[in-house]
């Protein structure tokens, strides 16, 4: 089953303008559902990870309710059909 990947405002214009990105061939781990998600969307991946291929601090990803801060990172195991939230944090006062 595809997982989905459900892209913020802020990235859409990398994802040539689209909400959801689809990626068929059902990914092992976040790692592995990130690097598909490269192959199709290049530009989202520098606004994402850091150059030590880290989840940058400002952006928040969900693999399903779960932060995967908490479920193993990149590490996290990816089930058939999730959808996967990047989230980029907003701050202000």
């Amino acid at each position: 089953m595809p997982v989905t990947f459900l892209i913020p405002g802020p990235l859409r214009s990398f994802a040539a303008g689209k909400s959801h990105i689809v990626i068929e061939q059902p990914p092992a781990t976040l790692a592995d559902a990130l690097e598909a998600l490269w192959k199709r969307c290049p530009g989202i991946r520098d606004r994402v990870v850091t150059e030590q291929a880290q989840l940058r601090e400002h952006i928040n990803v969900f693999v399903g309710n779960e932060d995967v801060r908490y479920t193993g990172g990149l590490q996290t195991h990816i089930r058939d059909g999730a959808e996967i939230s990047i989230i980029p944090a907003i701050s202000g006062g």
